[in-house]
């Protein structure tokens, strides 16, 4: 039965991952709480215990063991699973082969000229290989920073996990930031490697970044290789840049043996930044081991998405709308990590200033049959002003979970959706 068409759990049926784990630490643990608080009561004064059984649970793979779950509980200083290695991009690529046995895409992506897009999960960690095989012929080593200006498109996270399987630093800026904004924080950091794109496609408008791009290189000495992908497709380039997509389209023997590399517990995995409301940016530094664990929980325990190729939740798709310049970039990404599609828009969700279409993401959202839809608040209200009717929308039976961030959501926001629902 393909997979894409099959839902044996409906919303009225269907069990939250975090029922599956209370179960799991029943059967497993003999711990039983009467309600969520007092799951969450335990989870936060028996902090030993209860992160072993996040890694028990989600399974997270190491060649080491750990001497202790938290071997120095102090802040600042404090030392998780000393002893262990693991790696983002391994959690993520050991699903290749079950996913794609059950017929569940990796990626599916769409841009606003409808140009739509799959990735299966086998061609995910070919690129991945190739674009880390090709880093690391650059002489990028474990701990320097990648930096790339590109939008929410298959090859963004592609570079992501090529960049965490070799041990290299991640950080990212969305293509709508202009020069300085961009420099305000990639100049903290210096990067060895700059990834980026000829430009992007947003409201109906194609917008040149090349410019951009030659102002950055000129402005990060730190830079010794920039790779430029042809989002536009624009026959226009830049002296000295390597073309993307022959950075990854290595497909033979060594892309077929390549596998991530196994890393200290903590060592760094990515960079974001603060607003920069109040002086420049503040870069934030995260590790592998610490966002294996915390997206693996935000994502199948507290969002509920499940993983595509499981009995119980195959086929379903997860769909967060956001910039590369948002953090919930980061947390949209980190659905492979469960086996879980992910389904990326790139684009304006509200259409253009000439033509106004608060709907362009239900449709969106209807014709790849998502099943957890993410954006911000300020989305869903700018949906009620405009009065839209979800039913309107196609078939968007399959959304059992409306997810909402960045902002406060206001009350009559919340009855709009509950009520669309």
């Amino acid at each position: 039965m393909n997979a894409a068409t099959h839902h044996p759990e409906t919303p009225a049926t269907r069990i939250p991952r975090i029922r599956h784990y209370q179960n799991w630490l029943r059967d497993q643990r003999g711990l039983s709480f009467a309600s969520y608080h007092d799951l969450w009561r335990w989870s936060v004064t028996d902090l030993d215990a209860f992160w072993q059984s996040v890694w028990d649970y989600f399974d997270v793979q190491s060649p080491t063991p750990h001497s202790a779950v938290l071997a120095k509980n102090v802040m600042p200083g404090a030392e998780w699973f000393p002893g262990a290695q693991v790696n983002y991009a391994q959690q993520v690529l050991r699903h290749v082969g079950p996913a794609h046995a059950a017929g569940v895409p990796a990626l599916i992506s769409e841009n606003e000229k409808g140009q739509v897009r799959e990735l299966s999960w086998p061609e995910l960690g070919r690129q991945v290989a190739a674009l880390a095989l090709h880093l690391k012929a650059q002489g990028v080593q474990p701990g320097d920073r990648v930096a790339a200006y590109l939008p929410n498109i298959p090859e963004t996270m592609v570079a992501f996990l090529a960049t965490a399987s070799i041990g290299a630093v991640w950080s990212i800026c969305a293509p709508d930031m202009g020069t300085g904004a961009v420099l305000d924080r990639f100049k903290q950091i210096e990067p060895k490697v700059l990834i980026a794109c000829d430009g992007v496609t947003w409201a109906g408008r194609d917008i040149d970044r090349l410019g951009v791009v030659q102002e950055l290189r000129a402005a990060l000495p730190s830079v010794q290789h920039t790779l430029l992908y042809r989002n536009l497709d624009t026959a226009e380039t830049i002296a000295g840049c390597a073309d993307y997509t022959r950075a990854t389209a290595q497909n033979d023997a060594e892309t077929a043996a390549f596998e991530p590399m196994w890393l200290p517990f903590d060592h760094p995995l990515w960079v974001v930044y603060s607003s920069g409301t109040t002086g420049l940016p503040k870069p934030i530094v995260h590790g592998h081991g610490g966002m294996i664990l915390v997206m693996m929980m935000l994502g199948s325990l507290h969002n509920d998405i499940g993983c595509s190729y499981a009995p119980a939740t195959l086929g379903e798709r997860y769909h967060w709308y956001s910039s590369t310049g948002w953090v919930m970039w980061n947390a949209q990404l980190a659905g492979l990590m469960s086996g879980t599609t992910c389904v990326i828009f790139d684009g304006s969700p509200g259409g253009s200033k000439d033509k106004p279409d608060w709907t362009v993401l239900w449709r969106f959202a209807a014709r790849h049959r998502v099943s957890f839809f993410g954006a911000g608040a300020a989305f869903y209200a700018n949906c009620m002003k405009a009065h839209i009717d979800l039913a309107q929308c196609g078939d968007l039976s399959r959304v059992w979970a409306l997810g909402t961030t960045g902002s406060p959501l206001a009350p009559d926001v919340q009855a709009w959706g509950t009520e669309q629902f």
